[in-house]
């Protein structure tokens, strides 16, 4: 355990610091940058299916507007706490930095678990959210995005009930949108194809291929199962793969349309035929050449750093891989593709939807 006592908000700060003094960066900058702008909490009272009424919390969080709106996904999930989306708002700062986009970080996150909610009390919950934090949105200001939990569908609630508000269509509030309503071609495996194209990178300046390259992947959402059918189709062998339920093992290989379609029949990995059953924890520990965390953060610690018999990590997730891990793995020769490389292709690709938005093009 490290200091920060595995507090991703504590862990992004102390990324900063180790940062800063690499690059000499003053102290009074780490300072200003160590801290989020402004934390917005709200309680959302929502109908349920049975006439009851349930009253969820959530936060809008911004990094950092230096270098024009905050851009930053919506996060459902049971385990969302402040100091998480603080986290992550920070991390997208670094990450529109780096991509080189017109964008600080921003992030939200409702406490709820969307798997076991309907339809439309996810639409509802979604626009009383959207209602909350009406004054806190805006194409200038803060422009959300789908997180872990969220959804096309949850984008286009979000983006009706801000222009319902406002008395007339506002496109460009909000990216990850339907293509019906304004959403960019692409967008929706715009995350999970940038990790995959970090990976052919990494390989092409290492002289590999990624052909017969053995894979695992930790998380199998959005970004987990794109990126699974990418490297398969380009000839590598997925080895392992996990949902929040655990994962499945084989050597030889997974058959990732089969899991894929197992998947979308409201199936779980763990009872996938095919292979063997192993535990979140046990498959960060597997055999392979490649590790992509792709679930949630601070996966890799200072714990179990040490046991990872991969040689490439490639994060899928934001924040998986504590500065504890990130000394072990360089010390073990592990090589760290960071998040805000690897994963950044659903911003970039989101910026692309904003100034579509923006135009009003299609």
């Amino acid at each position: 355990m490290s200091t920060t006592a595995q507090n991703p908000f504590g862990i992004a700060q102390e990324q900063l610091r180790n940062v800063a003094g690499v690059f000499g960066i003053e102290d009074d900058m780490v300072t200003v940058l160590g801290e989020c702008k402004k934390a917005v909490e709200v309680s959302i009272p929502t109908t349920m299916d049975d006439d009851s009424i349930r009253v969820f919390t959530g936060w809008r969080v911004t990094h950092n507007v230096a270098r024009g709106p905050s851009k930053g996904g919506i996060r459902y999930h049971p385990g969302v706490t402040l100091d998480e989306v603080k986290a992550l708002a920070m991390w997208m700062t670094w990450k529109c930095s780096l991509m080189n986009l017109p964008f600080g970080g921003a992030k939200g996150g409702v406490v709820c678990d969307p798997k076991q909610m309907s339809a439309g009390e996810l639409e509802r919950m979604t626009r009383r959210y959207t209602s909350e934090i009406v004054n806190e949105i805006g194409p200038e200001k803060d422009i959300p995005a789908p997180d872990v939990g969220t959804s096309p569908a949850v984008m286009a609630w979000v983006f009706d009930t801000y222009s319902m508000n406002q008395g007339h269509s506002v496109l460009s509030v909000v990216t990850g949108k339907p293509l019906a309503v304004g959403g960019s071609l692409g967008r929706v495996e715009a995350t999970g194809r940038g990790v995959f194209f970090c990976l052919e990178e990494t390989l092409a300046r290492r002289g590999e291929s990624i052909e017969g390259l053995k894979i695992v992947i930790q998380g199998f959402g959005n970004v987990g199962a794109l990126f699974a059918r990418f490297v398969a189709d380009a000839g590598a062998i997925v080895v392992a793969l996990s949902d929040s339920s655990g994962g499945r093992y084989d050597e030889s290989g997974l058959d990732v349309a089969r899991v894929t379609a197992h998947k979308a029949r409201g199936g779980r990995i763990v009872d996938f035929t095919g292979g063997e059953a192993v535990t979140n924890e046990e498959l960060l520990e597997l055999s392979c050449d490649v590790l992509a965390p792709c679930a949630l953060e601070l996966m890799l610690t200072g714990e179990n750093a040490d046991r990872v018999k991969a040689r490439i990590v490639l994060e899928g997730a934001n924040g998986p891989t504590t500065p504890d891990a990130d000394a072990i793995f360089e010390g073990n020769g592990v090589l760290v593709v960071p998040d805000v490389l690897s994963n950044a292709g659903g911003v970039v690709v989101s910026y692309f939807e904003w100034v579509q938005g923006l135009q009003e093009l299609f």
